[in-house]
C-alpha cells in the first residue's frame, strides 16, 4: 500500500470552531486516513503534546492551543472502514440548543480503543445536515440512560460550566449484594485511573487520586440485594463502580469491579447486564435558563429483574 509520509515534527493550532472538542476527537478529525486505533496508541504513548505537556484522550481543548505530533505515516488507500449506522436513538428531549437520549447498554458513547463507532458517530451519520453535535459528558458502554449532547458549540461551553460547578444534579439507579446499610451515606475517596498491561482503563482508590464524592441513598431491600440511588457530587471515571466496590456493595453484573462468581450466577437468573443506570439529570438549560428536569425509567430487563425478587421474597 502506498503512504504518504510525515518525516518530521508537525503542529496543529486549535481555532475557536474547534475549541471544547476532546483532544481524540479533534485528531481523528483532522488526521483523515490515519487509523483510530494509531491515534489511541500516539496520545498514550505521550508522542502527543498539547502546549508542551503530555494530556489524555479526554482533555478537551481550547483555542489557542499547540497540539505537537509525532511523524505519522498516513494510509492513502485505507482499508475500508465498517459504515456507521444511521441510528435514532430514544429521545428524551431536544430543542435548538440541546438532544437527551436514552442510551441503551452496550453502546459506547463514542467511537475508539476497539470500538469502531459509538452513540455520537451514529447521531451524526442520522443526521448529516447538523452543524454541529458534540457529546457533553459521558456513559460507560455498560452503562444505560440519560446522555446529553449539545447542538450548539455555546450549549456545550455552558454546559461544561456547570459540570465543573453544582450546576448538574446526576443521579443514578443501581443494584448491589446485600443490605444496604445506611439510608444515606457520603463516599469519599480519592481515585487513581490507570491502564492494565492490556491497555484496559481501570480506576481504584488511591491516596495520591483525585477527589470524589458520591451520596448513596438506600430505596429498596429485597432479601439478597438492594437498590441504592447514586447522586454524583464529582464526575470521575467509573466513580460510582469503584466507590460501591471499595465499600463492599460492588454492582450487580459489573464485569470489571465487580463479584465474578455472583455475576455468573445472575445471568443464570435473567441478569445480564450491569445494573446502573442514569435515570434523572436536573439542570438549567444552557442557553434560556430555565430549569429542566429529565428522566429515563429503568429499561424493561432491569424492571423484570426487579419483578422477579419481588416475586422470590414474596414465595
Amino acid at each position: 500500500m502506498n503512504t504518504i509520509s510525515k518525516d518530521s515534527v508537525s503542529y496543529l493550532e486549535v481555532g475557536e470552531e474547534d475549541a471544547g472538542q476532546r483532544l481524540d476527537n479533534y485528531l481523528l478529525r483532522h488526521l483523515k486516513g490515519v487509523p483510530k486505533s494509531h491515534v489511541y496508541r500516539i496520545i498514550r504513548s505521550g508522542e502527543v503534546r498539547v502546549n508542551k505537556g503530555r494530556t489524555d484522550a479526554m482533555y478537551r481543548v481550547n483555542t489557542g492551543d499547540l497540539v505537537r505530533l509525532p511523524p505519522i505515516r498516513i494510509a492513502e488507500s485505507a482499508p475500508t472502514e465498517k459504515p456507521v449506522p444511521t441510528n435514532e436513538l430514544p429521545i428524551v428531549y431536544e430543542d435548538e440548543a440541546l438532544l437527551v437520549i436514552n442510551k441503551p447498554a452496550g453502546i459506547a458513547v463514542h467511537g475508539g480503543s476497539g470500538v469502531s463507532f459509538g452513540v455520537i458517530e451514529q447521531m451524526r451519520a442520522a443526521r448529516p445536515q447538523a452543524k454541529f453535535l458534540e457529546l457533553v459528558h459521558r456513559l460507560d458502554r455498560e452503562t444505560s440512560g440519560l446522555l446529553l449532547i449539545a447542538k450548539k458549540r455555546s450549549a456545550l461551553v455552558a454546559m461544561h460550566d456547570a459540570m465543573r460547578g453544582t450546576g448538574i444534579d446526576k443521579r443514578y439507579l443501581a443494584m448491589v449484594p446485600g443490605a444496604f446499610p445506611e439510608k444515606t451515606q457520603h463516599l469519599k475517596f480519592k481515585l487513581f485511573k490507570y491502564n492494565t498491561e492490556d491497555g484496559e482503563r481501570r480506576v481504584r482508590v488511591s491516596a495520591d487520586g483525585q477527589e470524589a464524592h458520591t451520596i448513596v441513598r438506600r430505596q429498596q431491600c429485597w432479601s439478597s440485594s438492594s437498590l441504592v440511588e447514586a447522586e454524583l457530587k464529582t464526575g470521575r471515571t467509573h466513580q460510582i463502580r469503584v466507590h460501591l466496590a471499595h465499600c463492599g456493595f460492588p454492582i450487580m453484573g459489573d464485569e470489571k469491579y465487580g463479584d465474578f462468581g455472583l455475576n455468573r450466577q445472575l445471568a443464570r437468573q435473567g441478569l445480564k447486564r450491569m445494573f446502573l443506570h442514569a435515570w434523572r439529570l436536573r439542570f438549567k438549560h444552557p442557553l434560556s435558563d430555565q430549569p429542566l428536569v429529565l428522566e429515563a425509567p429503568l429499561p424493561p430487563e432491569l424492571q423484570r429483574y426487579l419483578e422477579r425478587l419481588t416475586k422470590e421474597d414474596a414465595q
